[in-house]
């Protein structure tokens, strides 16, 4: 589906700590896609245009402002404010600021549509959903681009970038989002991919100075909050590049937030030392106060001490800022930590949880980057034989050694490393690429669906005292499912309840590479989704009716999956939409 006013491919990398926009002209595409300078407040009243736009939102009280310091070019009257000032006000007002939205997006353990966020709101404090909260970083990169560029962003062939792992709820908040920004249009791709893509248009040609035929590549993308991992396979047809993924990681929620957050508590360990403890608001200020310094760190090699200041609690001298500093040591120590050395055959620990916990975000358990990525590879049993390296963390070059020395000591050839792309840009970079192939005008990456899912199925079996009739997992859509492709399952007799509320469960793996329709006896190996929950209407049936139907599964052209239930012997169809609600 492509858009017949469309002037320019445009990428958008919504990210958990960063997000950026690039276009490619569609008629005359240049060799590297133009990145938008987004304008944004940095301090109340101050506009500056920037490449990346902090994906943070501050939602401050009416006291904490001057009437009228958080315009915008195009908007006057804003009574909050996203990117820069937001994430420097998250320092000081921790329970005022929304981040790691995209985290929440993903969350299948809560409500995405409900007002949750900020995480450390206090009182009467206001709250956005995550699903809110994306919409308008979105909605400032499309004023943004509006205010800048000759055309509007919605008409544009817009292609907004996800996690390898996002499963099909993700995928539909996330579009969602986008429409309610503006964009009802935009196509989503996974970031691997178009890390990939990125490296892909800028080699152009000479893509074999680098890649080979045969080769497996590893994209390695770490974020501010999650850790995505693929592997695509290098072939040639006819002396042309053909790219086709062959497997995608788990989604891990375990990024550079992770190392800030290690940081912090450092710096609480030397505070607590000299007799000054923090409380739980004072550690989310640290927390945010390290991620800067972490930062300054990546871009400037030769700082040797970095300081850190958070405010205190109360007034007067004892209530006065709070200061301490992380060494260069320090820093790379722990990051370290993240990275270690492991054996090809270790997995990631695991915790044993309490009977009570605080509900918040799915945090990978072990925080060892490397233990994963060894799980990863064993899962799918393919040894790859060059890396890419996508995310900010990856700044310091120093872990993109250590991480490619550790993977290559599980492999009898050492790694090669694919260079040439920028680690905060690529994602937007190669996005607004995949644009043009969508074209035709480029090289594209086969892969389809990054997981296969499957439905329910009550079996019809007699009554027994005491136990639940089983449940077994029908294959609804394959591993690899090409974008706009719809498969039928008309095989299986069911029967849909029409007219009275009722449940649907629904299963991924990205692992499992079944056939349509396949029937799983047990999904004790597959993730369970959130239920789907509906009222399909009666159509001329009674209320509580089981009407004979078949499922229809497509993989939409926009990135996301819809499941139909199609009335057997008649004309009508039943949508079963991602996400409307939790149980």
């Amino acid at each position: 589906m492509t858009n017949p006013k469309a002037r320019y491919a445009v990428g958008i990398d919504l990210g958990t700590t960063n997000s950026a926009v690039a276009w490619l002209p569609l008629d005359a595409p240049a060799a590297n896609a133009s990145v938008l300078a987004i304008p944004q407040l940095v301090r109340e009243g101050v506009v500056e245009s920037r490449e990346l736009l902090p994906s943070f939102l501050w939602l401050p009280s009416p006291h904490e402002v001057r009437p009228g310091t958080l315009a915008l070019p195009w908007r006057k009257d804003c009574d909050f404010a996203v990117g820069e000032l937001a994430r420097e006000r998250s320092a000081l007002s921790p329970g005022r600021v929304v981040s790691s939205a995209k985290s929440w997006l993903s969350h299948p353990g809560v409500d995405r549509r409900s007002a949750l966020l900020p995480a450390a709101a206090e009182g009467n404090t206001p709250r956005v959903s995550p699903l809110e909260a994306s919409a308008r970083l979105l909605t400032h990169l499309r004023e943004a681009w509006d205010a800048a560029m000759p055309a509007p962003l919605a008409e544009q062939e817009v292609t907004l970038t996800v996690p390898a792992s996002f499963d099909a709820v993700a995928r539909e908040l996330t579009s969602e989002a986008a429409r309610l920004a503006g964009l009802p249009d935009a196509t989503l791709l996974e970031e691997p991919q178009a890390a990939l893509y990125a490296w892909v248009h800028q080699a152009g040609d000479g893509w074999r100075k680098q890649a080979r035929v045969g080769d497996r590549l590893l994209v390695v993308d770490l974020g501010g909050g999650t850790s995505d991992f693929s592997l695509i396979a290098v072939g040639e047809d006819a002396g042309n590049l053909r790219l086709e993924r062959l497997a995608v990681g788990d989604h891990i929620l375990l990024g550079g937030d992770n190392v800030d957050l290690a940081l912090a508590h450092t710096v609480s360990a030397k505070l607590a030392a000299q007799g000054r403890k923090l409380d739980a608001w004072q550690m989310t200020a640290l927390t945010h106060a390290s991620r800067k310094a972490k930062e300054l760190a990546f871009s400037d090699s030769q700082t040797g001490t970095l300081p850190i200041a958070i405010p205190g609690r109360g007034s007067g001298l004892v209530g006065g800022t709070v200061r301490s500093e992380l060494t260069r040591a320090e820093v790379e120590g722990v990051l370290d930590a993240f990275f270690p050395q492991v054996a090809a055959t270790d997995k990631p620990a695991g915790q044993r949880r309490l009977g009570l916990a605080q509900l918040g975000l799915p945090y990978a358990s072990d925080p060892a980057v490397t233990r994963h990525l060894a799980a990863f590879l064993a899962r799918h049993g393919a040894a790859p034989t060059a890396i890419l390296f996508n995310g900010g963390v990856f700044k310091a070059t120093r872990l993109q050694e250590r991480l490619a020395a550790v993977v290559s000591s599980w492999l009898p050839q050492p790694l090669r490393t694919l260079t040439g792309t920028s680690l905060d840009l690529a994602v937007a970079q190669g996005a607004a690429y995949f644009g043009l192939v969508k074209r035709g005008k480029g090289i594209r990456i086969r892969g389809g669906m990054a997981r296969s899912y499957y439905v329910g199925v009550e079996a019809s079996v007699p009554a027994v005292p005491g136990l639940e009739p089983p449940v077994r997992a029908v294959c609804l859509a394959p591993f690899g499912l090409e974008e706009g492709t719809q498969v039928e399952l008309p095989q299986l007799a069911l029967g849909a309840v029409v007219g009275e509320p009722t449940q649907f469960r629904l299963f991924t793996s990205s692992a499992r590479k079944d056939a349509v329709g396949e029937v799983l006896e047990s999904a004790a190996e597959l993730d369970e989704l959130p239920p789907l929950e509906a009222t399909l209407p009666a159509a001329g049936h009674a209320a509580g009716e089981l009407v004979p139907v078949k499922l229809r599964a497509t993989a939409t052209e926009i990135g996301t999956l819809r499941l139909d239930l199609v009335q057997v012997g008649g004309d009508g169809a039943w949508k079963l939409e991602f996400g409307v609600r939790q149980s």
